[in-house]
């Protein structure tokens, strides 16, 4: 028996769960790799998760880069591109707590939980980002253009939520780059 779950913002639902609690992906629904988070996964005021997602369409396909983190440490990582026929790059790995309270202090010190993406960019032909966070009690959910520069954000209507932003995706692909270097050789030693 399967039982359907309903996502945070009233799409529709991109997962079900199997007799062994595990969550199965419906594919039509959502992003080439990751569901988003939906109410069931977890409950709780020490709800956590993260999924940003960076990406668009164009002459060699679909080109993204996307990562999650989930509250059990639980942490995906994908690069797509089809240049110079590059293939899919997923990483998957467990991250410690210590490792999670950081990512939650980098979220919090941001304040990106007090911004309203609905004067930023829409996304377009260059592409999109998406953030989505679950801190708490908190969820918030942007989704914006591609941002090139500093010089994109201050012509913005809303310069200083998108700063904070551009600022937090920054840190965070920071935080995940380094992460999947210490976790993996990219360049084996011979």
């Amino acid at each position: 028996m399967m039982s359907k779950i309903s996502r945070v913002d009233g799409r529709p639902p991109v997962a079900v769960l199997n007799q062994q609690q595990q969550l199965l992906p419906l594919t039509e629904y959502f992003s080439p790799l990751f569901p988003p988070f939906t109410k069931t996964i977890m409950a709780g005021d020490d709800e956590f998760y993260v999924r940003y997602y960076s990406g668009h369409r164009g002459r060699y396909g679909h080109e993204f880069l996307e990562f999650e983190f989930r509250a059990d440490g639980h942490c995906r990582y994908a690069n797509n591109s089809n240049y110079r026929n590059d293939s899919l790059i997923k990483k998957e790995m467990h991250v410690s707590p210590a490792v999670l309270q950081e990512l939650k202090r980098i979220i919090e010190d941001s304040e990106v939980m007090k911004e309203d993406d609905s004067q930023w960019p829409t996304k377009n032909v260059v592409g999109s980002q998406e953030l989505e966070v679950r801190l708490g009690n908190e969820h918030i959910s942007f989704e914006t253009s591609k941002l090139g520069s500093l010089v994109e954000v201050q012509e913005s209507q809303d310069p200083d939520g998108l700063r904070i932003f551009y600022y937090l995706v920054q840190d965070l692909k920071a935080f995940v780059f380094s992460l999947i270097s210490l976790h993996f050789k990219i360049k084996p030693i011979s």
